[in-house]
């Protein structure tokens, strides 16, 4: 018998990207992306390369993963869910050789780094979406282009940082509707969100910080108390994004604990 995805969710709830795209906001969104300040960090998009051979999901995690390992997470940390999609699959061994040949931003890390991503989409949305790992083949100018950002976004951190939670979780914090969901990473008073994108903020990425708050909050993470502003780091637009909290009315902060996230 085929179990509906709407049955799935009621029984065992959702992750926080997939509660969004269930949700009808308002015009404009709960936050309208046009609200936050835009503060440009130097050289944007037009000095990368403008074609990439990897799916763009693929380049995001890994600018992301290698920003974290960078910056001093340790590498088995950094690539955690990656390597937790691999165990899905029974690759392991494959995974830890790709782990062990990520030594900085050398091509032959940047290449091992993008390949092990590959493994993410099992951990995150199931193994039906998998590509052998091995198949993937990043060209110089996509090596190129995550070198750059990541270059880019450990410059943001040294203006912005330093990290005080990296990849967490909301233990505490999920419900029955929210089940799942992971944030990138906070500084002292910043909860932020890494997105490698040519396109703006979203109505959808606001949302996602916004329950990434909340949810934050209600967690075992006494960190999120100092929480005073949600930010969006584009390291391919090379531009911060940002808001302070105390801009976000009562009344929509109560609809999305209540409604969305479902905490009444």
């Amino acid at each position: 018998m085929e179990i509906s995805k709407d049955l799935l969710k009621a029984l065992f709830g959702c992750s926080v990207t997939q509660r969004i795209k269930d949700v009808k906001q308002p015009s404009g969104g709960y936050i309208n992306p046009k609200e936050m300040e835009i503060i440009e960090m130097g050289e944007g998009i037009d000095f990368l390369n403008p074609e990439e051979n990897v799916h763009a999901t693929l380049v995001g995690l890994s600018v992301d993963y290698l920003t974290r390992f960078m910056s001093g997470t340790p590498v088995e940390a950094a690539f955690y869910i990656s390597s937790l999609g691999a165990r899905l699959i029974k690759e392991q061994k494959n995974a830890q050789k790709l782990l062990e040949g990520i030594k900085g931003l050398d091509n032959n890390s940047i290449v091992n780094s993008v390949k092990l991503s590959g493994y993410d989409v099992c951990a995150r949305t199931g193994i039906m979406g998998y590509r052998p790992v091995n198949e993937i083949e990043p060209d110089i100018s996509t090596i190129t282009n995550i070198r750059t950002m990541v270059e880019r976004s450990l410059k943001f951190l040294e203006k912005y940082g330093p990290k005080v939670l990296d990849g967490f979780t909301f233990e505490g914090g999920y419900t029955n509707i929210v089940s799942s969901g992971d944030g990138d990473f906070t500084t002292s008073d910043t909860l932020w969100d890494f997105k490698v994108s040519k396109l703006k903020p979203k109505k959808e990425h606001t949302l996602q910080l916004l329950m990434y708050w909340r949810m934050g909050l209600h967690s075992i993470h006494p960190e999120f108390k100092d929480i005073k502003y949600l930010g969006i780091y584009n390291p391919r637009l090379n531009i911060v994004y940002q808001l302070a909290v105390d801009k976000i009315s009562s009344y929509i902060i109560s609809k999305v604990e209540n409604e969305i996230i479902g905490y009444n």
